[in-house]
């Protein structure tokens, strides 16, 4: 039977490289000239450090414009508030991954109600969609793009 897996996932490679490229950005520009900006990478995290709240601003517009040039998803930032800390501001961006559980049902009840013939089962941070037929799960797919949820999304492992 066929089957595919929906899950939300970041290149981390591409994460990478957008986070090098607006670190580069904002030293070349011309009202960050003088300013101790820049972005940090951890593993689950991008923090933000700048001197002022109105920089953090137009860091994080670089920063998802850094995204969206690497075809990467800025639906997958969880934005924090920001914190001062002497003469620094910085914030934190978590990064997403995986689905959780609200968004996993959510999922599977949007194709029990749109009535497809499919069964889609929670497993883990992925929801596995099986069907009798390959266009029955290419239905399911455009159901789940058309339909707008909090994380991107992307669809995994499909075999006939």
């Amino acid at each position: 039977m066929p089957t595919f897996d929906v899950v939300s996932e970041l290149d981390m490679h591409e994460v990478t490289n957008a986070v090098d490229k607006a670190n580069k950005v904002t030293t070349a520009r011309y009202d960050f000239k003088g300013v101790d900006a820049s972005f940090e990478l951890t593993d689950t995290e991008i923090t933000l450090i700048a001197q002022g709240d109105f920089q953090l601003q137009q860091m994080r517009d670089i920063l998802r414009a850094a995204l969206i040039a690497r075809k990467l998803d800025a639906k997958a930032l969880d934005v924090q508030p920001f914190e001062k800390s002497g003469m620094k501001v910085k914030q934190q961006v978590l990064l997403r991954q995986g689905l959780d559980q609200p968004t996993a049902k959510k999922i599977v009840k949007l194709i029990k109600d749109k009535k497809l013939k499919v069964q889609a089962s929670i497993q883990g941070e992925k929801v596995r969609v099986t069907g009798k037929k390959r266009d029955d799960l290419q239905q399911a797919m455009a159901a789940m793009r058309a339909e707008e949820f909090d994380v991107p999304l992307q669809f995994d492992n499909f075999r006939d």
